[in-house]
């Protein structure tokens, strides 16, 4: 993918982001003027950026609403309902051609027929460019021109080259937005004139400077091409114009970059950031080496194993301090990510036909990269189940003393080194008995072990492979993409999901997910005088009990832990090895279908931070195998998915 182009859809999520955001808060309240000015701010930005991919139906319907609101910034005309609503739309469109170009490199063909759809009513449905600009600007008689070619007419005589005049006028209030005109021209390329003027041909006294409003105009002469140009002044194209020259000259030599401009943000590929932190990893992994040469030293030399011991301790401090660091730079916040669930969740109420209220806080927690890209289809889908699933229709919601809008809320905020996710609604809530008969009619479950299922192992059916309560296919359900998809997906990402819900009032479905993906901290377990790696995240303890608190129940072992029976298995045998059956057992807890289960090993060993590899090869069909890493003294880990073997 062209590198612009990976800049743009990185950027231009985070403006649609940004312009929602401001939308929300004029939804409610449309006379902020703070929230009117970011929504601008936004749009022009967005504006000027399409203008480098020849995206015209998007520059129209985008300069349509930057005229909206700069009429109600300028108090000209307030904010109607209707006014926000067509914004959003314009969002909408625009974030859907995000997601097109991405996809496939281009919009649509149809894309002028949407644009002029959405101009409808527009205040204004004609965008100008920087290619009009550069035919209003093409005619001598233009005062600006033929002034700037009398006083730099030594300059446009030099040479032969093509040469290109420019004038750029920014608006008074581009300081307030934040713009820099200075500094945007001093990285116009192959500058070789420049003259900043007043823009009513005189300047006023210093007493009666406005130091907070942009007064001035920049014209210049450049030896770049107009398409370069362009690209200069991308994100503010309706304040310049262009005029090629017929005159050439030469740029002056070692002038021909423009003037440095001072950047804070570092754009750094992914692939180096990942391979990074692949380094980090290898790191940890030689770090961890120290550990059994220590213990070789001790029957050795004790001050010698005490000298390695120190080493190691001073490397594991430097080692955890650049895992931190290069960690903290593979966080990006959520917001891009969630900035497109609103337009999701209108476009999949909308065909359902139930008018759905989406609330979202806490999109700025930041996560791992790898997190937030893995994490849009599953919360998408959830998002789907919700609407088509949980919250009923406005008949069935006003029969229920509901209001007619169904509520949906996603809640994200840092727990720790996790992040937790919530989505909930005010909806019908899962029906038990449905669930239980719906699994046994599809054979995932027999009727007598449903009806002796807990509430909790009742609500874990959904995520049965093959589970469905859709009676047809439809554009959103019924398609056998079921619930299993979305917890394959999270515990792909190291996490798990969690469901609560009341009968008549709503479900919430909670995502606890690592914020770190670098590393994962492991159990090492022994299994019939192998050693394997458990990931934290699946254990919820590790006990050692005694022959006396093993009970034989049916055909299995049980315990009781905190007043509760919890049944036992053999991770041995799970694993199709035979268990030697030695006491005190050594049990390790984990949960399957929201009920907790043991499990029994040999032994316990060390605790490390490790980067676990996906399997590959022959691994690769072994669900149960999350991946593998590499001990301290050379040897293969592999790194067991517990969900796997107890479901």
């Amino acid at each position: 993918m062209d590198e612009l182009l990976e800049q743009f859809l990185v950027e231009g999520r985070e403006l649609v982001a940004a312009a929602h955001e401001a939308l929300a808060v004029l939804t409610g309240d449309p006379a902020n003027a703070d929230a009117v000015d970011r929504a601008f701010r936004a749009f022009h930005t967005l504006k000027g950026s399409v203008t480098l991919f020849d995206l015209k139906p998007a520059e129209h319907i985008l300069h349509a609403g930057e005229d909206l609101l700069d009429r109600a910034r300028k108090g000209a005309a307030g904010l109607s309902s209707g006014d926000i609503a067509r914004l959003i739309a314009i969002l909408d469109q625009i974030d859907r051609w995000i997601d097109a170009l991405e996809r496939e490199g281009e919009i649509e063909a149809g894309a002028a027929g949407i644009a002029e759809r959405l101009l409808i009513g527009a205040p204004r449905a004609q965008a100008i460019t920087p290619a009009d600009d550069e035919q209003q600007a093409s005619t001598p008689a233009e005062p600006w021109l033929a002034a700037l070619l009398e006083r730099r007419a030594a300059v446009v005589a030099q040479g032969e080259d093509a040469l290109v005049a420019f004038r750029y006028a920014p608006d008074r209030d581009a300081f307030f937005r934040g713009e820099d005109p200075l500094a945007l021209v001093g990285g116009v390329p192959g500058l070789i004139a420049l003259d900043i003027l007043p823009p009513d041909g005189h300047w006023p006294a210093a007493d009666a400077i406005e130091p907070f409003e942009c007064g001035m105009v920049i014209e210049g002469v450049s030896a770049a091409t107009p398409d370069a140009l362009r690209q200069s002044f991308r994100l503010v194209p309706d304040q310049v114009r262009f005029h090629s020259l017929a005159a050439r000259a030469q740029p002056a030599k070692g002038d021909d970059s423009g003037l440095p401009l001072a950047a804070s943000v570092l754009r750094v590929d992914a692939r180096r950031v990942d391979a990074l932190a692949d380094d980090v990893g290898e790191l940890i992994v030689a770090a961890n080496a120290f550990a059994p040469l220590g213990d070789r030293a001790e029957a050795l030399d004790a001050g010698f194993a005490l000298d390695i011991r120190a080493a190691q301790a001073g490397l594991e401090r430097a080692v955890g301090r650049l895992s931190r660091s290069v960690s903290a730079v593979r966080l990006i916040s959520l917001a891009p990510t969630l900035a497109r669930l609103p337009r999701m969740v209108r476009e999949i109420a909308d065909g359902l036909g139930k008018p759905v209220d989406f609330a979202v806080s806490g999109e700025q927690v930041e996560v791992d990269k790898q997190i937030a890209d893995g994490l849009f289809e599953p919360l998408l889908h959830l998002v789907r189940n919700a609407i088509d699933h949980g919250i009923e229709d406005a008949a069935t919601r006003a029969r229920s003393g509901k209001p007619a809008n169904g509520q949906l809320a996603l809640a994200v905020a840092r727990d720790g080194d996790d992040i937790l996710m919530s989505l909930s609604d005010d909806g019908a809530g899962i029906d038990r008995a449905r669930v239980r008969d719906v699994a046994v009619a599809r054979g995932l479950i027999e009727r007598e072990a449903a009806d002796a299922l807990s509430d909790a192992g009742t609500l874990a059916l959904i995520f049965a492979p093959g589970f469905s309560t859709a009676a047809a296919v439809t554009g959103v359900s019924g398609r056998g993409v079921g619930m299993d998809a979305v917890q394959a997906a999270v515990e792909r990402l190291r996490g798990g999901v969690e469901i609560e819900s009341v009968p008549g009032h709503g479900t919430r479905f909670q995502l606890r997910l690592p914020a770190n993906a670098i590393t994962t901290r492991l159990l090492v377990v022994e299994v019939a005088r192998d050693r394997y790696g458990v990931p934290f995240d699946q254990i919820s303890e590790t006990v050692r009990v005694g022959a006396d608190r093993l009970i034989p129940l049916g055909t299995g072992t049980a315990c009781v832990l905190r007043d509760r029976t919890v049944p036992v298995l053999s991770l041995a045998g799970l694993l199709g090895m035979a268990d030697d059956g030695g006491f005190p057992a050594k049990l390790l807890v984990t949960r399957a279908g929201g009920e907790p289960v043991a499990l029994r090993v040999d032994g316990f060993h060390e605790r490390l931070d490790a980067m676990v590899r996906p399997p590959s090869g022959l691994l690769a069909g072994l669900p149960m195998v999350r991946g593998t890493t590499v001990t301290g003294d050379g040897a293969v880990l592999l790194v067991l998915n517990i969900s796997e073997l107890v479901a």
